[in-house]
């Protein structure tokens, strides 16, 4: 028997009206990446709607501050609030530099503010440093035991010790002092600083010291030349911490300079617009208005280091 050959066009145009085999599969194909793309740009559309809520619900009372600074008096007492004000004004931020409320200026206080801060933050950035590297390249007994100690002086409320450490200060004259409140401040922020400072200390290689040290290197050189520049986004990292922590504090500044307006912090000043029959809201948004400029200012100036910081310090522990 002798089979009779079928044309090529006519298996074609048999296979086709069913859509049978290989089209099929790659039709089913399309289908499945076309379902995943939709789901992958809905829960992208999802996330982004969420972060822009998210976004709004924590910088809305920053802009509304911002808002009623720029406020007169008919509109922030009035039944109708407005996001915007309609009749903007300087006069609340004329009032908070004049400083009639408590007969001296503003800047007096940003000055007192800034030289506590950065003297604090210089203080516990060096001696966090050097202690973090004893705890992260060193071994010796205790070790274990002090990391312990750091941790649990953490834990410890803070406003717990006003008592304890005003007796203290009034015995060494350190009350109405700007120099006892850096001490409270660097002593407050060192156990944070160390341990953060200690995992970046611990990641170093050692392998880079002792080449050093083989190519005739000394310990200032090798601490100087390549543990410095390893560590410095730890330091940013932990020297915002200082920053944020010493120049909003208000209970110990309150405590420890006492009665001494000259000496006083921009939180201590910013009480001030509280009355005792009336509260004057313009001049508090104003204040913290300009409260909130060299926090932002620190922020900016660091933040390339900060990010790197805080992703780096979580490697190892």
């Amino acid at each position: 028997m002798t089979s009779v050959p079928v044309p090529a066009s006519a298996m074609t145009n048999s296979a086709a009206p069913g859509r049978s085999g290989p089209d099929l599969r790659k039709h089913g194909v399309f289908r499945k990446h076309g379902a995943r793309r939709f789901n992958r740009a809905s829960r992208r559309a999802v996330l982004n709607l969420l972060g822009v809520l998210v976004a709004l619900f924590a910088l809305f009372p920053v802009l509304w501050m911002i808002s009623t600074a720029f406020k007169p008096p008919t509109e922030l007492y009035s039944l109708t609030p407005h996001p915007v004000p309609l009749h903007p004004t300087l006069a609340n931020f004329r009032n908070v530099f004049s400083g009639s409320v408590i007969g001296k200026s503003y800047w007096n206080f940003l000055k007192n503010s800034l030289f506590i801060t950065i003297v604090a933050v210089a203080l516990s950035s060096l001696i966090g440093l050097l202690a973090a590297i004893a705890l992260g390249r060193f071994k010796f007994r205790f070790r274990t035991t002090y990391l312990i100690l750091l941790l649990i002086v953490q834990l410890l409320p803070q406003q717990a010790l006003v008592v304890s450490l005003f007796i203290d200060f009034r015995k060494l004259n350190l009350l109405d002092s700007l120099v006892g409140l850096i001490a409270v401040y660097t002593a407050f922020a060192l156990p944070v600083t160390i341990w953060m400072l200690r995992n970046f200390a611990a990641t170093v290689p050692k392998d880079l010291e002792e080449a050093a040290a083989i190519d005739g290197a000394g310990a200032w050189t090798r601490f100087w030349r390549i543990l410095l520049p390893l560590i410095s986004p730890g330091l940013v990292s932990t020297s915002v911490f200082a920053f944020i922590f010493a120049y909003n504090e208000f209970v110990f500044a309150l405590t420890f300079l006492g009665t001494d307006s000259a000496k006083f912090t921009l939180p201590l000043y910013v009480q001030y617009f509280y009355g005792q029959n009336s509260t004057d809201w313009g001049a508090i948004m104003a204040s913290s208005t300009l409260f909130t400029i060299p926090v932002l200012a620190f922020f900016l100036l660091t933040q390339r280091r900060l990010a790197s910081g805080l992703v780096a310090g979580a490697v190892k522990g």
